[in-house]
């Protein structure tokens, strides 16, 4: 069994669990800009002890390169951490920028943005 076969994406549960990627597209390289994570957009997540997102990971693949790059682990408490997230970035390409969620009960959720770097 691989990730790719465990990761969640497109089934029932997808808008409280998947991962929803805001950044601006196209950018100038080297440009401050702010990435946005929010889980539970579109439908909000539970946040208790039982029922609750684990973490935010963050990775950027080029095109160039065979492995993403990990960027960020964001570790959230129950019931005091919510699932929200900002990032300060500054590309120097054109790339992919992949983000997993964790949900304690629900597992691995996979959203990702494309960014154009000019």
């Amino acid at each position: 069994m691989r990730f790719g076969d465990i990761i969640r994406m497109e089934e029932e549960g997808a808008a409280k669990h998947k991962p929803h990627v805001e950044i601006p597209s196209p950018v100038k390289v080297g440009e401050k800009i702010k990435l946005r994570i929010h889980v539970g957009k579109e439908v909000v997540h539970p946040n208790t002890v039982e029922h609750h997102i684990k973490w935010i990971q963050v990775f950027l693949q080029e095109k160039e390169r065979l492995y993403p790059v990990h960027l960020a682990t964001i570790d959230l408490g129950p019931s005091y951490g919510e699932p929200k997230v900002e990032l300060s970035l500054k590309l120097r390409r054109s790339c992919t920028l992949l983000v997993l969620s964790y949900c304690n009960l629900h597992g691995l959720w996979e959203n990702h943005a494309e960014v154009e770097v000019r």
